[in-house]
């Protein structure tokens, strides 16, 4: 089942009218960037307070939203109310709509210090926090263009993923990392890098 449009507005507006702020990141976090849906989206990927985690499974439950899966880097640890909650996970709804959720604790500089596992030294700073866009006209947060750029390296990209790269390098000209500029110049040449 894909996620279209108007079920990203509808959660990410709930969620907000309810006090819980996400970020959009994955497919439609680059796609809110571009201003346009680019491609289908199997689900919707979010990162969001560690402390807005339980009041955002009980948002998502009273729309029929459940634990699906885990993530292998899920960690699971206590917020500021000591309730033990998960930190990387994926929530999906009896017509298969994939919510998939990553928790952060939030410093007091507005910086995003990732609550799952398998994160040393990876951070969400306020400028990756910054990105603003549009999903069918309708304004969302987002991460930064160049943060999408750094969060797609680390692992081998799907051809869907590689053309998401591609569209952000187009659009805001930034650079890829290093790991993926040989994938980059498969995608935009057509050839096998050597």
């Amino acid at each position: 089942m894909m996620v279209h449009a108007e079920v990203v507005i509808r959660i990410y507006k709930h969620l907000l009218d309810n006090g819980v702020r996400v970020w959009l990141t994955g497919g439609w976090g680059i796609d809110a960037l571009l201003g346009e849906e680019t491609r289908p989206h199997k689900d919707l990927d979010v990162i969001m307070s560690l402390d807005d985690v339980v009041r955002m499974c009980e948002i998502m439950a009273s729309q029929g939203y459940r634990l699906k899966d885990l993530w292998p880097e899920n960690r699971w640890t206590t917020d500021v109310k000591n309730n033990v909650t998960a930190t990387a996970f994926v929530l999906a709804d009896s017509d298969g709509h994939e919510f998939d959720a990553h928790a952060m604790c939030l410093d007091d500089r507005g910086n995003g210090i990732p609550a799952w596992q398998e994160a040393e030294g990876f951070i969400f700073e306020k400028k990756d926090l910054s990105g603003e866009g549009k999903i069918a006209g309708f304004p969302v947060r987002c991460i930064s263009p160049e943060k999408q750029m750094q969060c797609h390296t680390g692992y081998e990209l799907p051809d869907k993923q590689s053309s998401d790269l591609e569209l952000l390098n187009k659009k805001f000209g930034i650079e890829y990392p290093n790991e993926v500029q040989c994938l980059a110049k498969q995608v935009n040449e057509g050839k096998k890098c050597t």
